[in-house]
């Protein structure tokens, strides 16, 4: 979360779009910015909780692939609406999906779960498999660019697991994806990132 938030605050002097994808090295669950804590407590034993920088609801990270993608102001995402740029973020990993021959489709259509969990229900085009919700995103657009999380979960696709990055930036090939190297600056924020705000209680429990 503080490496996302990081990112975000350097990409315009980056200038380009990042992709990154990432685990969880124990069972945990991240919940929306706006997300009361008392709500989120109550509603899973996964212990750590962690708040995201983006919204959204609860999202149960076990054995699901999660992303973050980062687009500076100069790109043309940036300028999307959200409900514009929650569909093209799912589109495109229905389009990666599709590259390892696994059928989807996006939710026409909502079936909300009251309950403040991502996964329990869907929204209008979240990715759906077998009528089921397996993706889905959060972001925040600030001055500095914009941040969408999601996750996959569960995949689809077992055993494809590794090669799904590559099918990511397959079927986004009009971007000229190459591989970063963080730099040491943006490395030092975020820890600081994790020591001031995202380790402390007093903001994970903020609302």
């Amino acid at each position: 979360m503080a490496l996302d938030e990081a990112l975000l605050e350097s990409i315009p002097q980056l200038a380009f779009p990042l992709l990154r994808f990432y685990g969880w090295m124990e069972p945990a669950a991240s919940f929306g910015y706006f997300q009361k804590y008392e709500d989120v407590v109550n509603s899973t034993l996964l212990r750590p909780l962690v708040r995201r920088p983006t919204g959204g609801g609860l999202v149960p990270h076990e054995a699901d692939w999660t992303y973050s993608v980062i687009f500076p102001p100069s790109h043309e995402w940036y300028s999307l609406r959200a409900r514009e740029s929650y569909r093209r973020m799912h589109a495109w990993i229905q389009a990666s999906f599709a590259l390892l021959n696994v059928p989807t489709e996006l939710a026409e259509c909502a079936e909300i779960s009251r309950s403040g969990q991502c996964f329990l229900g869907y929204e209008k085009d979240d990715l759906l498999w077998q009528n089921r919700k397996i993706a889905g995103a959060a972001q925040r657009r600030t001055r500095s660019g914009l941040l969408i999380q999601g996750s996959v979960q569960p995949p689809p696709i077992g055993e494809n697991r590794n090669t799904w990055p590559a099918a990511m930036l397959q079927a986004m090939a009009d971007i000229e994806w190459r591989e970063f190297q963080l730099p040491i600056a943006i490395q030092k924020r975020a820890d600081e990132l994790v020591d001031q705000k995202y380790s402390r209680e007093a903001y994970i429990q903020k609302r």
